[in-house]
């Protein structure tokens, strides 16, 4: 077990793969889920957006991307619910990435493969050339 000081209060606290913050700080923050839900449920509010939510319970934006992070609040049925993209911030349903950005890392890979794969036929060739011209 580790001991770990807690994000949001600082005290001292046993941290677990279900737990990253103190008794009191989690039964907070089970309330503000509580309100998040208790408002997003109602039919009227199905259609609202992370703003509205935040501007209607008072619950910090942070918080509720971590409830949609960790599964506890599902967002398939609150279609303009969504988490940012951890590198540009579009609204993404889930995962970490856009498609945007995950195809442009794949993109990325896939040159540095090239350019890899590239080199080392160079570095081979070069060797190849080495070997015949110490023959001479």
């Amino acid at each position: 077990m580790d001991l770990f000081n807690c994000p949001n209060c600082n005290s001292l606290f046993v941290k677990t793969k279900f737990r990253d913050v103190c008794d009191a700080c989690y039964k907070e923050e089970e309330a503000q889920f509580d309100q998040v839900y208790d408002y997003i449920r109602k039919k009227s509010n199905r259609m609202a957006t992370m703003v509205q939510v935040v501007d209607a319970t008072g619950v910090e934006e942070e918080l509720i991307i971590k409830f949609v992070k960790t599964g506890k609040l599902r967002i398939a049925q609150f279609p303009n619910l969504g988490i940012p993209c951890e590198k540009c911030g579009t609204v993404i349903r889930s995962g970490r990435l856009c498609d945007a950005c995950s195809q442009s890392i794949r993109s990325g890979l896939e040159t540095f493969e090239n350019e890899e794969k590239r080199r080392l036929e160079i570095e081979e060739r070069d060797k190849k050339n080495t070997y015949f011209t110490k023959d001479l």
